[in-house]
């Protein structure tokens, strides 16, 4: 290999470099016969150059050039030359010069690939997850993978110039719940106990602040063993961070200021140097959701006042029973079809909402749908909604949150229907205040909205255990463009406050000393008032390469069923393997009910 190793990239060459003798590596991208003058496109990570093989080429290399199929690896030979004028490819890097081969040199040859390595695969998503070596060489694959090595880079190299020490915590971990099921690894040298994969980091950097490292990060690897979606993988990556005596608004200003740092250099854009910060509430009234797209506005209203003395039932009966009625202007749209509008009510009802009420906006006043309750009232509803000839008015009544988070969906519907998102703005918010606890209906107790470790803000200390529904918690999340990036609190350091908490959602203080014991043994010795968050890179990444799947960002990513097509994982184990662990396969079928997780 060292006769055909390469003395250049297949991105590098220019003009002015004619003249050289270079030798390339890399992966015959195109190979294209004009009359005897062959054409091939040669590709590596670097970009793509083109070798010419001319008629005064020996009849070896042409015979040669005549059999390189797609996605052989070779080494080219030759001279760097300047194309003629017209011959120049403004599209390309490279497009000013050619290579004029003398050598060429097959290192190893390739079957026929399942689909084309292009610009962008269009291949099945399954397929190119099967050969997911083959669409990694992609550009588009290459770019993405690329962008998220910068993006990795410029986190840490921000973090570390704010005085931040990289600390690993541990991946075989004790089992504590976090919302999710853990990953459990058994013990060989301990038949019948296990440990866990993290879910997060979240107790060991706690555990971290109390040993007075206060400010410490880690690209942290996560397991959740929940289903796939979209913006969910069974493992994932997230930017984990803590600061010991801070307040929130020393985290947001740390991570605005970090990415601030990724945007810049990764993306050559820049960010506003503080984000707007939404208090939860406001969201959900305002967008209908606790993430909201503030990249068009559109905004939700509330109309549950007027509507409680409404000719009708349906509003009037919900303002009484203290829900609410949210509405919507969908500016234009009063020519949607009973179709358009079916669908639309589709999407409210998939966030629990019993249906979508509409009326059209017309030089007559209001029409169609429900219209005929409201018309005494159309000049009224008109102007408090700031509704114009031509619009659609849709209405969602409901419990309060049920009716904000229907009514967001269609939202979010309409802005892509209507064209109304610019793909390359970067909208970033806080929302803040959130509830600490919510109340589980089935199980009629309260629970811990975010995680038992957040702090309720000052003001709510003295009313706690009398109404916890209206305690806010001093933890946050950080949006951008419906998604949420990141979520983190300030945590409790203070036992006493920690044991009210286990109290609030009916946590057994045995308990938690037996899933947290050692966290809470560490807060008996001086804990730092201290906070965090965890911005997820995989998400980030997404948003910042304009995909809507993290699938698409991650190099090995399993499919939406948990499998891993290219490796075939989850795969069977040897019955010797299992004998080590001190582990008997009982069949599914066999498993009562009550022993699932």
């Amino acid at each position: 290999m060292e006769q055909f190793k390469r003395t250049a990239t297949c991105g590098e060459l220019r003009a002015s470099d004619a003249g050289r003798t270079v030798t390339l590596n890399g992966w015959v991208h195109r190979n294209r016969d004009h009359g005897g003058v062959h054409f091939i496109d040669l590709r590596d990570r670097y970009g793509v150059t083109q070798v010419v093989i001319g008629e005064e080429a020996p009849e070896a290399l042409k015979t040669l050039a005549e059999g390189l199929k797609y996605e052989y690896v070779i080494a080219v030979e030759g001279a760097v030359r300047s194309r003629p004028p017209e011959m120049v490819n403004a599209d390309m890097p490279t497009g000013e010069i050619e290579i004029a081969a003398t050598h060429i040199e097959v290192l190893t040859a390739s079957e026929t690939p399942p689909f084309m390595v292009d610009e962008r695969s269009d291949a099945r998503e399954d397929l190119r997850l099967r050969y997911r070596y083959l669409d990694l060489r992609s550009f588009d694959m290459q770019r993405k993978i690329k962008l998220r090595h910068d993006v990795t880079f410029r986190v840490r190299e921000f973090l570390h110039s704010r005085d931040f020490y990289e600390i690993e915590t541990p991946t075989l971990i004790r089992s504590t719940p976090e919302g999710a099921r853990d990953f459990l690894v058994p013990s060989r040298l301990h038949a019948g106990k296990f440990y866990a994969l993290p879910q997060s980091p979240q107790l060991y950097k706690q555990i971290l602040m109390v040993s007075g490292f206060d400010r410490y990060f880690q690209i942290a690897h996560c397991f959740r063993d929940e289903d796939a979606r979209g913006d969910r993988q069974l493992e994932h990556t997230q930017i984990d961070l803590e600061m010991s005596f801070v307040s929130k608004e020393d985290v947001f200003a740390v991570i605005e200021g970090m990415l601030g740092h990724v945007f810049h250099h990764a993306l050559s854009i820049e960010l506003e140097p503080e984000f707007v910060r939404i208090p939860y509430d406001d969201a959900m009234n305002r967008f209908g959701s606790d993430k909201p797209d503030l990249r068009f506005e559109m905004e939700l209203s509330d109309v549950t006042e007027m509507m409680s003395a409404s000719e009708f039932q349906v509003f009037r009966s919900v303002a009484e029973s203290g829900g609410a009625v949210k509405a919507l202007v969908a500016p234009g749209c009063a020519s949607y079809s009973r179709k358009q509008i079916t669908n639309l009510e589709d999407a409210a009802k998939t966030y629990g909402a019993k249906g979508l009420a509409w009326m059209k906006v017309t030089e007559n006043g209001l029409e169609g749908g429900i219209a005929k309750f409201f018309a005494g009232e159309a000049g009224a509803i008109v102007e408090t909604l700031g509704a114009s000839v031509g619009d659609l008015l849709l209405f969602v009544a409901d419990k309060w949150r049920t009716a904000c988070t229907a009514l967001g969906a269609v939202r979010n519907r309409l802005a892509r229907d209507l064209d109304l998102i610019d793909e390359k703005l970067f909208r970033f918010a806080w929302i803040v205040d959130f509830p600490l606890f919510d109340w589980n209906e089935d199980a009629e107790q309260w629970e811990a909205s975010h995680h038992m470790f957040t702090m309720p803000q000052e003001q709510y200390l003295d009313t706690l255990e009398k109404d916890p529904g209206s305690v806010k918690g001093d933890l946050y999340d950080l949006v951008c463009n419906g998604v949420e990036l990141a979520s983190g609190s300030i945590r409790i350091h203070d036992p006493a406050l920690q044991r009210r908490i286990f109290n609030v959602v009916g946590f057994p203080e045995e308990e938690a000393q037996r899933r947290f014991g050692f966290l809470l043994e560490a807060f008996k010795y001086g804990a730092p008032p201290h906070g965090g968050i965890a911005p997820g890179l995989d998400r980030l990444v997404m948003l910042m390469a304009g995909e809507q799947s993290i699938r698409e960002v991650i190099a090995f990513p399993k499919n939406t069923v948990g499998i891993c097509p290219m490796d075939d994982s989850p795969s069977e184990v040897e019955e010797n393997q299992l004998a080590e662990l001190a582990i008997q396969l009982v069949p599914r079928e066999e498993t009562s009910e009550s022993s699932e997780p």
